[in-house]
């Protein structure tokens, strides 16, 4: 296999992964909002902690993991290319951002499971802002600054 197809298969699944985290990363705010507003409904929170733990362990983590390694591979293979633009360096601070972020849903994720987080919906409803922000920036990045 050639280098352009490696590069080739590794931006698809880098892209898909990005998408599947992402769409992990959209969610989960959401079902925090909604056990937040029911915590007085035990048979909800019965569910949607299924649902949360699920969704992070089972989707997040791989499609993080996915993004991340398909993403270093990028790196080390084109390195000298990627290193030179400046929408990379953007793209890799934001991505760092996401990490952050996911591992903040983690921490979220453990106080629920322990009947112990004291955040309302309201604050989950304005803290799913912050991977559409940031996947805001990343798409600049990588279609506006590009290509400039």
């Amino acid at each position: 296999m050639d280098y352009f197809w490696l590069y080739f298969w590794l931006k698809f699944i880098h892209y898909l992964a990005f998408i599947s985290w992402m769409a992990m990363l959209f969610y989960l705010p959401r079902l925090f909002v909604y056990h937040a507003e029911n915590l007085n409904n035990a048979d909800f929170v019965k569910v949607v902690k299924i649902q949360e733990r699920k969704l992070y362990n089972g989707i997040g983590w791989i499609a993080m993991g996915a993004s991340i390694a398909s993403g270093l591979a990028i790196f080390f293979i084109y390195k000298p290319e990627l290193i030179q633009m400046g929408y990379f360096h953007i793209k890799l601070l934001c991505a760092v951002l996401l990490v952050a972020y996911h591992f903040s849903l983690g921490y979220y994720l453990r106080l629920f499971a322990k009947d112990q987080c004291q955040k309302s919906g309201k604050f989950f409803r304005a803290y799913n802002e912050i991977p559409t922000l940031i996947m805001a920036v990343i798409v600049y990045a990588m279609i506006v600054n590009a290509n400039s």
